[in-house]
C-alpha cells in the first residue's frame, strides 16, 4: 500500500515538473532568442534568426549601444522616472490605504468605491484628457510629465488597504495608548505588518514603469529625455534597423529588472500569497 502512495505521488510530482518545465521553456525561449542575437551581426540575424548559437560571435551591438548612443544618460532618466514613481506611490498607497482600514470619516464607503470604479476604466479613455492637461500646464517633453500623473495607484490603495484591515486592533490601540501619534503608528507599525503587500507592490510598480512605452511617447519629444524602452527606436530608420544593438539594449535594458525581482523576490511571493498576519 505503501508502495502504490509512494508511485502515484512519484508520478504526480514527474506530471507537475514536467508541466512547469514545459512553460518555463516556452516563456525562456524568446529571451535566449533575443540574448543570442545580440551577439550576432545584423547580417546573420536577418540571414539565420533562428540559429541560437551565433556562427560570427561579436560585441559590436553592445559597443555601439554603449559608446555611439546616450544609452547612460537614458537610464538615468529610466531610473529617476521609475524610483521616483516607485516610492511616490509606495508612500501614498500605504497611507491612503491605512486611512481607508483603520479611519472612520463620513462617505468613506462612498469615495473607495469610486476609486474602485477608475480601476474598470482604460486608461486610453483618458489619455487626451491627460495630455492636454500635461500641456497646459507646461510639462510637455518634460520627465515630470510621467511622474505627476502617477502619484496615487488604486490598485496600490486596494493592496495596503486589505493588508492593513488583518492588523489587528488592539495592537494599533495599545501604541495610541503609550502615546504615539496617528503617522508613528502608521510609521512604525502598520509599515512593518504590510511588507509582503510592500514589495508585491514595489514590483509591480517597478515593472510597469521601467517597461512603459505609450506614455515616453506621448509626452517625451526630445532625444535627451527618452527613456530607455522608447529609446529601442534610436537604433531604427525608416529604411532600416540596426537589430543587433536593438537586441543588444533590450538585453540590457532587462538587467535592472531582473535585480529589482530577485532583491524582492521574498517579499514579492509572500505578497502574492496574500496570507496576512497569523
Amino acid at each position: 500500500m505503501k508502495d502504490f502512495a509512494y508511485t502515484r505521488d512519484f508520478k504526480s510530482r514527474a506530471l507537475i515538473f514536467a508541466i512547469l518545465l514545459a512553460v518555463s521553456i516556452i516563456v525562456v525561449i524568446p529571451y535566449i532568442w533575443m540574448l543570442s542575437n545580440s551577439f550576432k551581426t545584423t547580417m546573420e540575424t536577418l540571414t539565420d534568426p533562428m540559429h541560437i548559437i551565433p556562427q560570427e560571435f561579436t560585441l559590436d551591438g553592445y559597443i555601439k549601444v554603449l559608446t555611439k548612443s546616450p544609452f547612460f544618460h537614458w537610464l538615468g532618466n529610466s531610473v529617476f522616472i521609475t524610483c521616483t514613481n516607485t516610492l511616490v506611490i509606495l508612500f501614498t498607497s500605504t497611507l491612503v490605504g491605512y486611512l481607508f482600514a483603520r479611519f472612520r470619516f463620513r462617505g468613506k464607503d462612498f469615495l473607495f468605491a469610486m476609486l474602485m470604479f477608475t480601476m474598470m476604466v482604460p486608461a486610453q479613455v483618458t489619455m487626451i484628457t491627460t495630455f492636454i492637461i500635461i500641456d497646459d500646464i507646461g510639462l510637455y517633453d518634460s520627465v515630470w510629465a510621467l511622474i505627476i500623473p502617477s502619484f496615487v495607484n488604486v490598485f496600490g490603495i486596494y493592496l495596503c488597504k486589505q493588508y492593513c484591515e488583518e492588523i489587528p486592533r488592539e495592537l494599533i490601540e495599545s501604541a495610541r495608548i503609550d502615546g504615539a501619534g496617528d503617522f508613528a503608528i502608521y510609521w512604525r507599525i502598520v509599515i512593518p505588518q504590510i511588507r509582503p503587500a510592500i514589495g508585491a507592490l514595489a514590483i509591480f510598480t517597478f515593472m510597469e514603469y521601467w517597461n512603459d512605452y505609450l506614455n515616453p511617447l506621448i509626452y517625451l519629444s526630445s532625444t535627451e529625455k527618452m527613456t530607455l524602452p522608447l529609446a529601442l527606436s534610436y537604433f531604427s530608420t525608416q529604411h532600416t534597423t540596426d537589430l543587433s544593438a536593438t537586441m543588444a539594449a533590450s538585453a540590457l535594458i532587462m538587467i535592472p529588472a531582473a535585480v529589482v525581482f530577485i532583491i524582492f523576490q521574498k517579499q514579492f511571493i509572500k505578497g502574492l500569497s496574500m496570507t496576512g498576519m497569523k
